[in-house]
């Protein structure tokens, strides 16, 4: 692994030393680093030592850190680590072709997992890779276990060499590293009896097993598995065996420890649990506590009594139509505000698949085109790329835009984030 110098901040301590974008990383302290996992690790001392090599030659720089002005170095990406598991409930195995080459990246890279929440299985790690997480602390970390019964569990990944998942667990646990796990639930799988087992085994490595998520196995119209959905029979049983688990893990510990994932309490049609006992909310990327989240924060915005006049429409995925209309009926109180929420179903990946995240372009439009007289068009930011105005399929904001005839604006998914585009955004141009 080559820790290579991505860019200098200007006018910092990296700058003024002399390091050069290209430089390679080789030590700090004159300890190698790998990584930027290793540089965080290594650069919080005050006084550093920092060894480069620049072309074939290598430069060694010394310097103290100043207070206020940042160290400044970025390294380059590292290269991540695939998923050799052949899981047969697998999203990325659903996709159809032809996509962007990065949605059918499938990574199980401990450092995703510490630096971004990645799930991992733990199934490629190296004995000097659990050293590393170990002595350098990289916790917390999440993990996918689905089920602690390795027999069922090596099935599901389609790997008859996954290692013992409750061992992996209990080693890492014993040297106090903290974890996130995920059980990604398949009807006649790994739910029933062999979820409370599993959720038995897990709780015993409370707290440093911090939160169990039980989320949906989320199936699209591509699939060639014999899985099916989680419908609503499954939901309600699913609601009620966990229930147990979750009282006696508050009386013991003020903490529910095991939440689901929206969807399931959506498909029962029951009420979710109360905001505070999903705590810190660690899993909420997974699809726990979003949906309770903002009805939460939607009931507490204060709202303007009067904007400047303006027709908004708002799109979201089909599961989150009822909770995003019940906000839309307050902020059309507003005096001078006209918005229409559309729901939008998802023919690319298939109608079941109905979070606002895996929508398309195409199927926007399709739910849009000459249903709407709104000057704007607002959409939720987590249907695009990170960092970009590009959907997944290739469809891109101005293309939107340019098809309806009117703005089109992203916005955050959250109430204040509705709001903002409304009152901020719908009256500019793309």
């Amino acid at each position: 692994m080559n820790a290579i110098i991505n860019s200098i901040t200007e006018d910092s301590v990296a700058h003024d030393i002399g390091l050069e974008k290209g430089d390679t990383l080789l030590t700090l302290n004159g300890y190698p680093v790998r990584d930027v996992i290793d540089y965080m690790f290594y650069s919080r001392d005050d006084v550093l030592e920092i060894r480069v090599q620049r072309g074939k030659k290598t430069h060694t720089f010394k310097t103290k850190k100043k207070e206020g002005v940042p160290l400044g170095i970025e390294l380059k990406s590292f290269r991540t680590k695939t998923c050799r598991n052949k899981c047969v409930f697998c999203f990325v195995n659903q996709l159809p072709k032809n996509l962007r080459k990065t949605l059918y990246l499938k990574d199980d890279d401990y450092r995703m997992s510490f630096l971004f929440g990645n799930y991992i299985t733990l199934t490629n790690l190296t004995s000097e890779e659990k050293k590393r997480i170990i002595e350098q602390k990289l916790s917390p970390l999440y993990i996918s276990v689905h089920t602690t019964n390795n027999d069922i569990r090596r099935k599901m990944l389609g790997n008859p060499k996954a290692p013992d998942i409750l061992k992996e667990l209990g080693d890492f646990a014993s040297n106090k590293i903290r974890l996130h796990v995920q059980i990604v639930l398949c009807p006649g799988l790994n739910d029933g009896e062999e979820l409370s087992n599993t959720i038995k085994d897990l709780q015993k490595f409370y707290p440093y097993v911090a939160s169990i998520a039980v989320v949906p196995v989320g199936l699209t119209r591509h699939r060639k598995s014999t899985i099916r959905h989680v419908e609503r029979n499954d939901a309600v049983r699913v609601i009620e065996d966990v229930r147990k688990f979750r009282q006696r893990c508050n009386r013991r510990h003020g903490d529910p420890l095991v939440h689901l994932a929206d969807e399931f309490y959506i498909k029962a049609e029951v009420p979710f649990p109360p905001v505070k006992e999903y705590g810190d909310l660690p899993q909420i990327e997974n699809g726990v506590g979003l949906v309770p989240v903002f009805l939460h924060c939607s009931k507490k915005l204060k709202l303007p009594k009067k904007i400047e006049p303006v027709k908004a429409a708002v799109i979201t995925g089909v599961s989150f139509v009822p909770y995003l209309e019940e906000f839309a009926k307050r902020l059309n109180t507003i005096e001078g505000l006209s918005l229409e929420v559309f729901s939008v179903v998802n023919t690319f990946f298939g109608p079941s698949v109905t979070v606002a995240g895996l929508l398309t372009g195409k199927d926007i439009l399709k739910a849009i085109v000459g249903k709407t007289k709104a000057d704007c068009l607002l959409v939720p930011n987590v249907t695009l790329r990170e960092g970009s105005d590009m959907f997944l399929d290739n469809v891109t904001l101005k293309d939107i835009a340019e098809s309806l005839g009117m703005n089109v604006r992203a916005i955050d998914p959250t109430p204040e984030g509705l709001l903002r585009g409304i009152t901020d955004g719908c009256k500019r141009q793309n």
